[in-house]
């Protein structure tokens, strides 16, 4: 069940309407009817994994028990380590085994030893990275006594399971999660519309961005051989908003519908497209992911403490470990390679916390060079997406070589087709809103929430290229 699927808009008002008027005693009845929605959500992708979920569940519950009761540290350490690798175990089986297999394979056939390797023919489980670290975060931060154990395992399976998360997160903590969670929560108006309007505005980015740009996306780089510089170019370009609108959008559903149950989410993304320097992006997407990295990782790792050389290792760490964590391919590596080597140069200059706060740019010549230090950071993250994008390393490298040498610049993919340009200029109309809104500490707030929402369905109006969710927008809005 997706987001934004026709089965999910009558999934949630019917979940808003129990938990506000039937389950609304304390907030045991109001956390029991969300555990029940978030499993039924589940297993509307595949009842059979939900098994693993509640077996997941259920580990991390009872060895935070064990790690706080134990009194000796070896029988803290045992729990601990038993959670870990039982954890870690599921996600390689599941995501990674195949990926480890067909690598050994092809690495024994290159010294001539010929071996076919036994594939595991299972599909991955939706969600499981997302709830596998939310609970290694709860183990971890037990074990290293920052928080108690939960024993309410009510409670602790809410955390866990919430459905708004299971999908593409943020990834939540205990310590800001669970609170919430241990209390009633009583409705709130001014939050319910704020949620109301994120999520509507993370819809549009879903729905309209994301899925709009994935068909042009697709088109180009299934046919890159054919295709010209500037159609590669924009290829790379489409994908970049695609990803976003794909990954920020269930962001913005997932913090808003949670704001209609009176829970609050951690932003995940922060505009960070208009990043000065690639550090600075990386502190605004996805952040609860590069933030477990940093605090679960990079931190234990030495972090910023050692020498020069003991940071270099533990960027290149953190950046190959997050492209990993994104899919299993070599693709996925080199793409968190490449971001180390841009994030390089910042750290031997001590440059990477240059740019904290968002800014405004004025008509003076500082403003030109934060201007020209966004449109490079963009183009430099556009060229790495080629390689996260492409299904190969050897066809990552064959479209960027023909995007450099290929040099036409007639609008050779777009000639025939006036939705291209329609797609190029709902773009640009999707940046000014994304732009005016970046400096307020709500992504969605106030009156300019209102012309945001009435900017996006003047767009999807006027750019006639949504005929594949026509349908699906009039009926929702």
């Amino acid at each position: 069940m997706f987001f934004n699927s026709f089965a999910f808009a009558i999934f949630l008002p019917i979940v808003f309407i129990l938990y506000w008027f039937v389950f609304n005693k304390n907030k045991s009845t109001q956390n029991a009817l969300l555990i029940i929605a978030s499993y039924y959500f589940y297993s509307c992708w595949d009842w059979r994994f939900l098994f693993l979920l509640v077996f997941s569940t259920f580990l991390d519950y009872y060895t935070g028990i064990q790690i706080e009761k134990a009194k000796k540290e070896s029988i803290r350490k045992f729990w601990f380590w038993l959670s870990i690798s039982v954890n870690l175990g599921f996600l390689g089986v599941f995501k990674y085994y195949n990926f480890f297999a067909d690598s050994f394979s092809d690495l024994l056939n290159g010294f001539g030893l010929q071996t076919s390797p036994l594939l595991l023919n299972v599909i991955l489980p939706v969600g499981i990275s997302f709830y596998t670290f939310h609970g290694l975060s709860y183990v971890i931060d037990i074990y290293l006594k920052r928080i108690k154990a939960e024993y309410n395992f009510v409670d602790y399976s809410l955390f866990v399971s919430y459905f708004p998360l299971l999908v593409a997160g943020p990834i939540e903590r205990a310590t800001h999660l669970l609170p919430q969670v241990k209390i009633k929560r009583e409705f709130n108006y001014q939050k319910a519309k704020e949620g109301i309007f994120q999520f509507i505005w993370g819809l549009v980015k879903k729905v309209v961005i994301a899925d709009t740009c994935a068909t042009y996306a697709n088109a180009i780089f299934d046919n890159y051989s054919s295709m010209n510089s500037l159609s590669l170019l924009l290829g790379a370009v489409y994908f970049a908003f695609q990803i976003y609108g794909d990954f920020s959008g269930y962001s913005d559903m997932a913090l808003g519908m949670s704001k209609l149950f009176g829970i609050d989410l951690l932003r995940n993304f922060n505009y960070p497209y208009f990043s000065r320097d690639i550090a600075e992006f990386w502190r605004r997407w996805h952040i609860s992911l590069s933030s477990w990295f940093r605090d679960y990782l990079y931190i234990p790792l030495g972090g910023s403490s050692g020498g020069m050389a003991m940071k270099i290792r533990n960027t290149f760490i953190i950046f190959l470990v997050s492209g990993f964590w994104h899919g299993a391919n070599w693709t996925f590596i080199v793409w968190g390679f490449i971001n180390a080597l841009y994030f390089l140069p910042l750290l031997l200059l001590k440059k990477n916390r240059s740019n904290i706060e968002m800014v405004s740019l004025n008509w003076d010549l500082k403003s030109v060079n934060i201007f020209f230090n966004i449109v490079i950071t963009f183009a430099i993250t556009c060229f790495a997406w080629i390689f996260f994008r492409a299904k190969s390393i050897g066809e990552a490298f064959s479209y960027i070589k023909r995007m450099f040498t290929n040099r036409e610049f007639n609008f050779q993919f777009l000639a025939n087709d006036r939705s291209n340009y329609e797609l190029v200029s709902m773009i640009f109309v999707f940046v000014l809103i994304e732009w005016r809104s970046r400096t307020q500490v709500e992504p969605i707030s106030g009156k300019w929430s209102l012309l945001k929402l009435a900017l996006a369905m003047v767009a999807i109006a006027a750019f006639g290229t949504f005929s594949d969710y026509k349908e699906f927008i009039y009926f929702q809005f």
